[in-house]
C-alpha cells in the first residue's frame, strides 16, 4: 500500500498537458481513498482531533474535492460542516463561537467547506462586515488558531485557486446546465464581477494568517481531477498516521431458531415499480 501511495503521489506532483483520463484518475483516487480508510482507523484509535478547511474562489471546486476526500469515509468519524448565513441570534455572538461548536472531540475529523475565513473573505468583498472588524479578525485568528493546536487540534487549511477563464466557463455551465443550476448561489454573480476584489481579500488574509505553526497550502484547481489527487496525497504526507492493526472478524451463520417463512410474509407488501 505504500508504494501505491508513493505511485499516486508522483502523479499528482506530475502535471503533463494531457488530459487526465477518467480511468486513470479513478484508478489512483480509489489507492487514495484506501490510505485516507487506514487515516480514519488511525484518528478513531488514537483519539485525533483535526480540522480540514477548505476556502477558494467560487467555483474553485471545493464541493467536489470534499466528496472525492469524504465519500468512502464514515460520516460518524469525518463530518463535513457547511454553515448557512448566521441567524440574528448567531450575529450577536462572538464571530468564532458558532464556528467552535462543530469542532471535533477525540476521534474526530471535521471538514470545513468554508469556514470562520469568510470574514476575510466574502464579508470582507460584499460589505457584510467592516473594514475595522476585518482588521480585528486578521489579527487576532493566527492566535486563535494557535490556541487550538497547543490544545491538541491539527489544523490543515486549503485555498484552492481557479484561474479567471476556468471560473468564467464554470460559472456559464451553472447558468445553462439544469443539473449544475443549483450550485448558483446569490454571491456567485457578484464574486465574478468582483474578481479584483476577491483577489485583494485574498492576499490580506494569506499575508496576515499564513504562519508556521497554521500555513495555508495553495492548490492549483483548473484542473479538478488533478487537484483531487494533489490535495488528498498532500493531507496524506502531512499527517503521521500509521496502520492500526483490526481485529479478525467472521461472519457469522444465520441461526436457524425462531424461523419461519419471512419471505412469503413481504410478498404482499408495498414494493416500488422496477421500470429498470
Amino acid at each position: 500500500m505504500e508504494q501505491d501511495l508513493e505511485e499516486a503521489v508522483e502523479l499528482a506532483e506530475d502535471h503533463p498537458r494531457k488530459t487526465l483520463s477518467g480511468k486513470e484518475y479513478q484508478k489512483q483516487l480509489e489507492k487514495l481513498q484506501g490510505e485516507l480508510c487506514t487515516l480514519q482507523q488511525w484518528v478513531k484509535h488514537t483519539g485525533q482531533r483535526i480540522i480540514i478547511v477548505f476556502e477558494g474562489r467560487d467555483a474553485a471546486g471545493k464541493g467536489g474535492t470534499i466528496r472525492a476526500l469524504t465519500e468512502r469515509l464514515s460520516p460518524r468519524i469525518v463530518r463535513v460542516v457547511a454553515l448557512p448565513a448566521p441567524s440574528d441570534r448567531q450575529k450577536t455572538q462572538l464571530y468564532i463561537q458558532r464556528y467552535m461548536e462543530h469542532f471535533p472531540a477525540a476521534g474526530e475529523v471535521i471538514v470545513f467547506d468554508r469556514s470562520w475565513y469568510n470574514r476575510a473573505g466574502v464579508e470582507t468583498v460584499m460589505g457584510f462586515c467592516t473594514k475595522e472588524q476585518q482588521k480585528t479578525f486578521l489579527r487576532l485568528c493566527p492566535m486563535f488558531e494557535r490556541q487550538a493546536i497547543q490544545n491538541g487540534i491539527t489544523l490543515v487549511k486549503y485555498w484552492l485557486e481557479v484561474g479567471n477563464e476556468e471560473q468564467k466557463r464554470r460559472f456559464e455551465g451553472r447558468i445553462t446546465d439544469r443539473l449544475k443550476q443549483w450550485k448558483l448561489s446569490p454571491m456567485d454573480l457578484p464574486s465574478r464581477e468582483r474578481w479584483y476584489d476577491y483577489s485583494r481579500a485574498r492576499d490580506q488574509m494569506l499575508d496576515a494568517t499564513d504562519t508556521e505553526e497554521s500555513p495555508w497550502y495553495i492548490v492549483r484547481s483548473d484542473d479538478k481531477k488533478r487537484a483531487r489527487l494533489n490535495l488528498i496525497s498532500h493531507l496524506l504526507s502531512i499527517i503521521p498516521y500509521e496502520k492500526v492493526p483490526l481485529p479478525e472478524v467472521k461472519l457469522p451463520k444465520r441461526s436457524s431458531k425462531h424461523a419461519y417463512d419471512d419471505e412469503h410474509t413481504m410478498a404482499d407488501r408495498r414494493w416500488i415499480p422496477e421500470p429498470f
